[in-house]
């Protein structure tokens, strides 16, 4: 069976309109160009894990940013709570009217036939959920260059407070980017005797925003005559160089629209005491001075002082997900360096102490780009569970059993992302996402396969289990570094 015949008979099994029972947060129709949606289905009306429902909405963003239709045919639309239905139905009948008389007629029907399902999606909605509604409907061009209509509804996993409709050949985004941006950031003023930088850092991403270098003149007891003109002057420069600081805390750190800080907090840092006379300077903005939340001393400048700082105010930065990160993984690390037993990465092992009950944290990268398979036998009816990367699915011998001379059909296909978001909480574990953004998640992702996973009690051994042996762990974690 070659990939397009696979690709076929997924189509065949997940064309489909699903409709969930009352009271579930998505509703969605499936289509093969975004068969991750499934994602979206939430179990038994409970409330899942809040990182899942951020990684599920950024699947769902970039399958909508990759979709493209003829036209204007795809259409966005977002009410905010306390939105009314009928003010949206009455603007969608007024869109109806106005699309009859496009002039493209393949392009009149797509548009027609978008507006139509969203008319027909929101019956199902008597008053808008509280967190609002978001629904993109509309036909795409899939890779085959065949057409299709897709239709997404669902409630944000909290309050979206933007108002959209547009009709476009792309699904806008921009409102759902935002949900996720909207975790406290925290500046960071890294200020020594030789520059100053500047940074955010917002979740698990650590952003520099601008740094600078100063030449200062040093103290010395020459001069003569000169020695206070030379004190002076050395004074002088100081005191500019904490004014052009104070001055650029405010350009980046407090919004002009606003003129309110753009941070939760602040926290200034440095191995001198220029972080000192910034914070009591009058020259350094009172709004900025009322967010410092911490002064910590650095063994550098620049952006291994910034490094610094985050690790020296992880207490005060505990919710931020970056730091968080950090500990997860440098906590399992340790286990490994330990050879404590109470580990295992890579697919085949992980899934083995996921089956035995032993696993109690599930660690996966959030771009682990790995496929679940479920093949039957065509001869033996026999159903194997497989896993796949991009290379493997390309390789048609995976999809063949050799010593039955007979070809595994393809009965179900799924991330193995989106297979972990819905069934870890049958295996008894909780489940993390991490990225590779901080330099521990790097070395996680890049060293481990981006999966892994550990536990409190000793590995449980059991048939066909795989204790891993220390030639199999990087040297570096080895090493504890």
């Amino acid at each position: 069976m070659n990939a397009r015949t696979r690709d076929q008979k997924l189509e065949g099994t997940s064309e489909q309109a699903l409709d969930p029972p009352p009271g579930l947060s998505f509703r969605y129709i499936c289509f093969p160009f975004l068969c991750d949606i499934n994602l979206l289905k939430m179990a038994d009306g409970h409330e899942t894990d809040k990182n899942i429902e951020i990684w599920k909405v950024k699947k769902l963003i970039k399958a909508l940013e990759s979709a493209r239709g003829n036209g204007t045919s795809m259409i966005s639309l977002i009410m905010p709570p306390r939105d009314q239905v009928s003010r949206v139905t009455k603007m969608l009948g007024d869109e109806y009217g106005t699309a009859s008389n496009i002039k493209s007629r393949v392009n009149r029907q797509s548009v027609l036939g978008a507006i139509t399902s969203a008319q027909q999606r929101l019956k199902l909605y008597s008053k808008v959920p509280p967190n609002g509604l978001v629904l993109y409907t509309g036909t795409i061009v899939t890779e085959d260059g065949k057409e299709k209509k897709v239709t997404i509804d669902f409630e944000p996993f909290k309050p979206i407070n933007a108002s959209l409709y547009l009709c476009d050949n792309k699904f806008h985004t921009e409102a759902l980017n935002e949900l996720l941006e909207s975790d406290d950031k925290f500046g960071f003023i890294v200020m020594d005797g030789n520059g100053t930088l500047f940074g955010t850092l917002s979740g698990n991403t650590r952003e520099v925003l601008h740094k600078f270098t100063v030449d200062l003149p040093k103290k010395h007891g020459r001069g003569g005559q000169s020695a206070l003109r030379f004190a002076r002057l050395r004074m002088e420069k100081r005191h500019n160089y904490v004014r052009k600081t104070a001055e650029l805390a405010t350009q980046f750190f407090i919004n002009p629209a606003t003129s309110q800080p753009n941070v939760a907090g602040l926290i200034l840092a440095g191995s001198a005491d220029f972080k000192t006379e910034l914070s009591q300077s009058d020259m350094f903005d009172p709004r900025l001075q009322a967010k410092i939340l911490n002064v910590v001393d650095v063994s550098y400048g620049g952006e291994n002082g910034f490094n610094q700082a985050i690790e020296l105010s992880s207490e005060i930065l505990s919710n931020v997900k970056f730091i968080q990160e950090k500990r997860l993984i440098g906590k399992y690390f340790e286990e490994i360096s330990q050879d404590t037993g109470k580990y295992v990465f890579g697919v085949d092992d992980t899934l083995k102490a996921l089956e035995m009950g032993a696993v109690e944290i599930l660690i996966v990268w959030e771009n682990l780009d790995i496929s679940r398979y479920v093949l039957k036998n065509s001869v033996t009816g026999e159903i194997l569970v497989k896993h796949f990367n991009k290379d493997q699915e390309a390789d048609q011998s995976n999809f063949r059993d050799p010593a039955a001379n007979a070809e595994l059909e393809v009965q179900e296909k799924m991330s193995l992302l989106e297979w972990f978001a819905n069934e870890y909480k049958r295996f008894g574990c909780s489940l993390e996402f991490v990225t590779n953004k901080s330099q521990e998640g790097s070395q996680f992702c890049r060293g481990f396969g981006g999966i892994g996973a550990a536990w409190a009690g000793g590995i449980i051994s059991a048939p066909g289990s795989s204790h891993l042996s220390q030639s199999t762990i990087p040297n570096a974690v080895k090493a504890g570094q």
